[in-house]
């Protein structure tokens, strides 16, 4: 391909306002940094060091504007923010894991629509193509991908179909020397922008497989969704195929039925198990910083004792959510994670993160509602977060049939 419009569209840099951010210091009430290697710390450390500069100062507005910083991507791509535990020999990190996890929590601390892009971007659209594809699609792709000069989209869902993937209606018939492709997936992060787009599509017997469909086939269109309350920092939009002409070799060749698309679903709900505790790391940090220097009644409210009992629960709950996930990475390193062991880990961290987002905005109390400080935008983010990648229900009921054995989803 040569560079795309869209491309070049992201380029361009809009005129963002930037403000001032208070230094963060990260609550690990459990010495959890000790059980991270050098390596994972130093990570770490990067991406907040580039968050705190490059970001924070503008994603207020970006958030307002309803703009997704576009223009971070090579960055975000030079960093390895993009697949940084798939293997080197595709341009990727090679790292674990937990390596992957704390950079989502580092980018997610700052807003989980830039989160959003990065995972789908890593466990969605890189992922299945180095799990399922062939090597020539590795080769074609990945490198690319993990810089940032393409960016991807997943496309599963369906208007009618959320929950059930499995009743999609999106379909390809083969035409001999192609595929003709026609549906439509709603709920897309990344899609009004992407260079191509993972697809889950029927076959002819009704049989599920992963499509590659570039930008620019003929048919292929990507409208944008808006009048979003929440991930206002993220785009999103639909993909809508019609008669789109796939060629033969954008065929995902290693995978049918619904385990391809659920196994990339686990990789991303992974990272945002991870993802979440950075929200609700930010939301503390904000409140812990506001107790001491606001006053009433002659002194900090940080001394009262209704204050003091909301910040020490917050931090309970989010030291038990780092434990959970650091002992979650240890297994995935170990390819012993199951899908009902990271929907325990995706649920409980996105419950708590929103639910620290509401406290800590009652602790800053009126001034919490403003852009001046972070909840109210990472409360409303939340929100999308604990539907998306598999509602807060449907985790319940992944465990449920894990500690059963009683599938209760029909």
């Amino acid at each position: 391909m040569n560079l795309s419009d869209m491309q070049k569209k992201r380029m361009d840099v809009p005129a963002l306002h930037r403000k001032t951010v208070k230094k963060y210091t990260a609550p690990d009430h459990y010495l959890l940094d000790e059980l991270l290697s050098e390596e994972h710390r130093m990570i770490r450390d990067s991406v907040r060091a580039w968050v705190d500069e490059k970001v924070m100062p503008i994603i207020e507005d970006c958030a307002q504007r309803n703009i997704c910083p576009t223009h971070l991507i090579p960055e975000m791509g030079t960093l390895g923010i993009f697949g940084p535990a798939l293997p080197t020999e595709y341009g990727c990190g090679g790292l674990d894991q937990i390596a992957y996890g704390v950079i989502m929590q580092e980018v997610e601390r700052c807003d989980s629509g830039l989160r959003s892009m990065a995972s789908v971007q890593g466990s969605l659209v890189m992922y299945p193509i180095y799990k399922y594809g062939s090597e020539a699609q590795r080769k074609k792709y990945l490198p690319k991908l993990a810089s940032g000069e393409y960016m991807g989209c997943f496309g599963l869902t369906e208007a009618d179909y959320g929950s059930n993937p499995g009743g999609m209606l999106t379909n390809y018939k083969d035409m001999g020397d192609h595929y003709l492709l026609n549906g439509s997936k709603m709920w897309i992060s990344n899609s009004p922008f992407a260079d191509i787009a993972v697809v889950w599509a029927k076959n002819e017997e009704g049989r599920i497989h992963g499509l590659i469909v570039e930008r620019g086939m003929e048919g292929f269109t990507t409208p944008e969704i808006h009048g979003k309350w929440s991930l206002r920092a993220s785009a999103t939009g639909e993909l809508v195929f019609d008669n789109v002409k796939v060629p033969k070799e954008n065929l995902l060749p290693n995978v049918s039925g619904l385990k391809g698309p659920l196994g990339c679903l686990d990789s991303a709900r992974y990272g945002i198990a991870w993802g979440a505790i950075g929200a609700a790391m930010a939301c503390y940090d904000s409140a812990v910083q506001y107790s001491k220097e606001r006053l009433q009644f002659d002194k900090p409210i940080g001394s009262f004792q209704l204050i003091q009992k909301k910040l020490a629960e917050m931090l309970t709950e989010i030291t038990k959510a780092q434990l959970l996930t650091f002992r979650l990475g240890q297994l995935k390193n170990e390819d012993r994670a199951t899908t009902a062991q990271i929907s325990m880990a995706k649920r409980n961290n996105v419950e708590m993160a929103l639910n620290i987002a509401r406290e800590a905005r009652q602790i800053h109390g009126g001034m919490g509602i403003t852009d001046e400080y972070p909840m109210m935008r990472h409360m409303a983010n939340l929100e999308s977060v604990i539907t998306y990648e598999g509602t807060h229900d449907i985790h319940l009921l992944i465990l449920g049939m894990d500690i059963t054995g009683i599938q209760a989803f029909k």
